[in-house]
């Protein structure tokens, strides 16, 4: 589906949605029920965005505390409360880089442009091959989550590097790094770099 013209954001403090990654999310403040509320009845995504400094760390305007560049969310499912607030769950999509932001509406919303990955000048196979080193090293910072980690862990090297992410334990400054990166073999590059030097497969 394109991305609409303008996407409303739903910035979170410190959080980075990767691609594939299910978040569950609970809304309750009256800009967001009205955000939710268009979704549903468009069916259109929405972004979600880290909030990089919080009103009691800045005192510039909201839509200056929060970053550039964000995920699209699908909503998966919705469960709305008795009290006005729903619980609901999305998944990550594709990222996006905001052009401008739109203050018209209750919550922030922002005019974006699409951001592929770039293909990796390398190909296929040396992309796969980093994504098993950076599995290896998952398996080696956490034995105790061995088999649940290799049960659960994507084939696909996109997928590998968002549940990568989930896990390794990144500042959000890292997080929105490894998403920034050009090519998904520099998104596994960055990824790699944060895991402790005790973790890590030799090369």
């Amino acid at each position: 589906m394109s991305a609409p013209p303008v996407v409303p954001l739903f910035p979170l403090p410190n959080l980075v949605l990767f691609p594939g990654q299910v978040l569950p999310l609970y809304v309750f403040e009256a800009r967001y029920r009205a955000l939710l509320v268009r979704v549903q009845e468009t069916g259109e995504p929405f972004g979600i965005v880290r909030v990089r400094e919080t009103s009691n760390e800045s005192n510039l305007p909201f839509h200056e505390r929060v970053s550039k560049v964000g995920t699209y969310a699908h909503l998966m499912q919705a469960q709305g409360h008795e009290d006005g607030t729903s619980s609901i769950i999305v998944v990550g999509g594709d990222r996006f880089q905001i052009q401008d932001f739109d203050l018209s509406e209750p919550y922030l919303s922002a005019t974006v442009q699409d951001w592929p990955l770039e293909p990796d000048p390398l190909g296929l196979p040396a992309t796969e091959a980093v994504a098993r080193r950076l599995l290896a090293d998952l398996l080696r910072l956490r034995p105790s989550d061995a088999a649940a980690i290799r049960d659960n862990a994507p084939d696909e090297p996109l997928l590998l590097a968002s549940f990568a992410a989930a896990l390794l334990p990144l500042t959000p400054e890292q997080r929105e790094a490894a998403l920034e990166g050009k090519t998904l073999l520099d998104r596994l590059d960055v990824l790699i770099s944060t895991v402790p030097a005790g973790a890590r497969e030799l090369n």
